[in-house]
Formats: C-alpha cells, sequence, structure tokens
C-alpha cells in the first residue's frame, strides 16, 4: 500500500467515523423508542419544510429565469456593477441579511407594514435574496454558451423573441433548470438561521430548527433523534435528484464574452427586460443598503466584540485548514488515476455535510457524548470539525478541477524524471496548485465565520461567534449593536470573497 493509498483511506475513515457518530446513535434512539415520537408535531414539521422549500425554489426560479434572460440580451452603462451585486448575496452571512430584511419590512423599516415579515413571507423573501442571484448567475453562465452563430441564424429565420427563446435558450437552459431547482430546494430544506429568526413560533418551524428546540429548549434528544432522521431522509433524496447537477456549479458562476443578439428591440421587450431587473434589484438593494446605513455609525468596540471577531477568526482558520487538507487529500485521490468506485466514495464523502446537514450530525454526536462527558468541555472541537464538514463541497468544488488538469498536464513529465514526493509538491504542484489551495481555503474560512448553525447547537456564554453575537444582541433588543456588529463581518467576509473572486478568475 502506498503512502497515497494511507492518506487517502485515512480522510475516508475519519469522515466515516464522523458520520457514523452522527447517524447510527440517531438509528440507535429510533429503534431503541420504538419512534415513539411520531406523532402529529413530525407530518407539521416536514410538511412545513417542504412547503416553504417548495414555494421559495418557485420565486427564485420564476424571478431568476426573466433576469438571467435580460442580463443575456442587453448591454448597458453599469451591468458589471449590477452583476457584482447580485454576487454579494451569495457570499453575505445570512444571519446579517436577515438583520437587513427585519430592518427594512420589519415594524420600524422603511417599508414596515407592507406584509409580516415573520413567518412564511419573511422566510420567503429571505430565501428569494439569497437563491435568485444564484439561479440567475447559473442561468447566464449557460446562457452565454451558446454560440453567437445560432443567434445570427435566428434573425436569418426571422425568429420571434418567443421562438428564440423555444428553439435556442431553452435548449440550453433546460439540462440545468432541474439540477438549479434541486440545489435550491436542498438549501432551503436545511435552512436554519433564515426560519430561526424569521420563522415566527411553532406554526412556522422547518425539520433543522425543531431539532434545535428539541436539544436545547426542551432537551429531548429521543424527538431529536427522530427528527434528525427525517431530515437526514429528506436531504438524501435529494442530493440523488442533484447529483447530476453537480457539473453545473462553480464557486464563483462568472459571465463571459458577450453575443451579439438579434431578438427583443422591441420597446415592449426592453421594457420588459428592464423591469425585471429593476424588481431584482429592488429585493437585493434595500436590505444592503440597510446594514451598511445603519450599522456603519452603530459599531461597539468593545471587549465582547473583539472576543467574538477573535473566536470566528480562530475556529474560520482552523476549520478551514482541516477542510482542506481533507479535501486535497480526497480531490487528489479522484484524479485520472483512480477507479470509479474510489471516486464515487471519495465524491460522497465530499458531499457528507449535504447528504447529513450540521444539525442531524450535531443531534448525533450530543447524544453520543452527553452520555460520557459535559458536551461543553469539547464543544470548540466540534463546532471546528462540523464547520470543516460544511466547508468541504467548497473545498471540493475549488480543488478538484485544478488537481485533475495539473495531473493531466504534469504526470507523465513527473514519472519520466523520476519526480515524487516531497520533490514534485515543491517543484511542480505547489506552484501551480497555488491560487486553487488559497481559493479553496477563502472559501472554506467564509463558511465558518457565517455559520450559525454549529456554533447555536454548541455554543455558551464564553463560546461566542459573530453570528452568534449578533443573535444575542437582537434577543437583547439591541438592534443598533446588532447592525454594527453586523458591519464587522460583513466587511470581513466582502473582502475574503473579492480576495477569492479575484483569484477564481486569474486560475
Amino acid at each position: 500500500m502506498s503512502y497515497r493509498d494511507i492518506r487517502i483511506g485515512t480522510a475516508l475513515g475519519l469522515i466515516l467515523i464522523a458520520v457514523a457518530c452522527g447517524f447510527l446513535p440517531l438509528l440507535w434512539l429510533g429503534l431503541a423508542y420504538g419512534f415513539s415520537g411520531f406523532d402529529a408535531y413530525l407530518p407539521r414539521v416536514a410538511g412545513f419544510t417542504l412547503k416553504q422549500a417548495f414555494f421559495s425554489t418557485f420565486l427564485s426560479l420564476g424571478l431568476a429565469l426573466p433576469v438571467a434572460l435580460a442580463f443575456a440580451r442587453r448591454q448597458f452603462a453599469g451591468r458589471n456593477a449590477l452583476l457584482k451585486l447580485f454576487s454579494i448575496p451569495l457570499a453575505l452571512p445570512a444571519i446579517v441579511a436577515i438583520l437587513g430584511i427585519l430592518g427594512v419590512y420589519g415594524n420600524n423599516g422603511k417599508f414596515g407594514g407592507l406584509f409580516p415579515v415573520y413567518g412564511l413571507t419573511g422566510i420567503l423573501l429571505a430565501h428569494v435574496f439569497f437563491n435568485m442571484p444564484l439561479a440567475a448567475r447559473l442561468m447566464l453562465t449557460r446562457l452565454e454558451t451558446i454560440p453567437a452563430e445560432n443567434f445570427r441564424l435566428g434573425a436569418q429565420l426571422g425568429f420571434t423573441r418567443a421562438q428564440v427563446f423555444r428553439y435556442i435558450e431553452w435548449p440550453q437552459l433546460a439540462p440545468a433548470v432541474i439540477g438549479i431547482a434541486s440545489l435550491i430546494f436542498l438549501l432551503c430544506t436545511a435552512s436554519f438561521a433564515v426560519v430561526l429568526v424569521l420563522g415566527g413560533g411553532p406554526q412556522a418551524t422547518t425539520l433543522e430548527v425543531a431539532i434545535y428546540q428539541s436539544l436545547r429548549s426542551d432537551f429531548d434528544p429521543a424527538r431529536a433523534a427522530l427528527l434528525a432522521l427525517a431530515q437526514l431522509v429528506t436531504c438524501g433524496i435529494l442530493i440523488l435528484i442533484a447529483g447530476q447537477f453537480a457539473k453545473e456549479v462553480q464557486v464563483f458562476p462568472r459571465s463571459l464574452a458577450h453575443v451579439k443578439r438579434y431578438d427583443g428591440e422591441s420597446v415592449y421587450a426592453k421594457m420588459l427586460d428592464y423591469a425585471a431587473l429593476g424588481v431584482a434589484t429592488f429585493i437585493i438593494l434595500p436590505p444592503l443598503c440597510n446594514v451598511v446605513a445603519t450599522g456603519v455609525t452603530r459599531i461597539e468596540f468593545d471587549s465582547s466584540l473583539l472576543r467574538a471577531t477573535l473566536t470566528s477568526f480562530g475556529i474560520g482558520i482552523c476549520s478551514g485548514s482541516i477542510g482542506l487538507l481533507l479535501g486535497w487529500v480526497l480531490a487528489d485521490g479522484a484524479g485520472p488515476r483512480s477507479g470509479k468506485r474510489l471516486r464515487a466514495a471519495i465524491t460522497l464523502a465530499c458531499l457528507a455535510s449535504l447528504i447529513m446537514p450540521p444539525a442531524v450530525l450535531a443531534t448525533g454526536w450530543f447524544v453520543t457524548l452527553s452520555r460520557f462527558v459535559d458536551v461543553s468541555s469539547f464543544a470548540v472541537a466540534l463546532v471546528i470539525i462540523l464547520n470543516a464538514l460544511m466547508a468541504l463541497p467548497f473545498v471540493w468544488s475549488a480543488l478538484h478541477p485544478a488537481l485533475v488538469e495539473n495531473a493531466q498536464r504534469n504526470d507523465t513529465l513527473c514519472a519520466s524524471l523520476g519526480l515524487k514526493g516531497f520533490a514534485r509538491l515543491r517543484l511542480i504542484d505547489f506552484p501551480v496548485l497555488r491560487k486553487p489551495l488559497l481559493l479553496a481555503f477563502l472559501m472554506a474560512v467564509i463558511v465558518s465565520l457565517g455559520d450559525l448553525s454549529a456554533i447555536s447547537l454548541f455554543g455558551s456564554d464564553s463560546l461566542v461567534t459573530l453570528p452568534s453575537l449578533i443573535m444575542r444582541q437582537m434577543g437583547h433588543y439591541r438592534m443598533d449593536a446588532a447592525a454594527g456588529t453586523a458591519m464587522v463581518l460583513t466587511t470581513f467576509c466582502f473582502v475574503l470573497i473579492t480576495l477569492a473572486q479575484s483569484w477564481s478568475r486569474e486560475q
């Protein structure tokens, strides 16, 4: 057995242990109690989980399609700036966006009273805020791969705007739409912070939040286990459906060269396109402006902010390093030299945090550890490990294509020169992979900085990160202080995402 095989086996074994410690205790509890917790509460929570995910997906796709088509057809002053605006929600921590939505549409907001912000309406608005830009960027990436010859031929045949969509654009979008819908549905199903803050009570609770409440409020591990199993089955099915879409997802969907279009030149068509862009901008811009305008002058530079910042970055750097190390080993193991079974096992391992969401893993770990030790004593380690697993899909997305390309280019050369091990790493691999590695590490740190689920489940009075500090300040009705802390968190994430985008373009 080679050293490479030992590395891959160790990485897979560690992830398998983490998943087993999360799943097996839940299964044991369910069997031991005969799933006695299966009462009216579970169907109601599961039903609301699927309901809000369905409507969130429907609205996000329904708005994203005309927005993507408008971006593909139109060239106008400020187009690049608007595309960058649509990139911000992709990296914005959920709690920051929620605070901005409350500041705009809450009781004291500029548009307060237009609709009830707590409950299903607020959840849908927050999910559309996050997922509509993601769907639009992914669709735009697909549209901009259509050859210019297709549009010239359509113009020669006298295609109307509807015919261009039917015969040219939709065939390019159709293979991706189901995958995009599955991806967004999965994100909404596993949504935690949005439902926790905007749910507004038991009638608007998802499985993820119900697990948290069963552990932290009711201390009912048996019910938490049953809810976690239901969440596991739901997310597992969605992962299987969305698996075909893995190749469509980029860490940063980016625009290609603009293709000359001949359709949509009527005044009516232009009005519809700009109206779609205007509606989408109105959804995204007000919460962002509220966070900046409110938070920039309300930052409280006290010990709690400093401690939360240091804790967030400490956890982020540790979890990012672990996620990068695991992701590097696994992405290298899934290269061209590997068999299909090994590649399939590695892909499943990298998607472990999607198949088993944080609340599911954390519930199993809590049940396991609580029988032997004080869980709070291991809170920091558990948060770091959980965040590393959550970052693994992003690390994989950034590293795997670069490692495959590097192997295809340099394996034969290195074999002929006898380069292997550390010598190859120093002379060949690291100079080529430096930027993808930095990109993957930054993505892992960003995921950790914005995470609220892990710290909510394992946090305490002595373990507070920036997202959990915002939650505490909101819970004590210190909205100005929460806005200031949100501004600090947003600034850090914006700087990191800007660096990541820059390195992504240079690859």
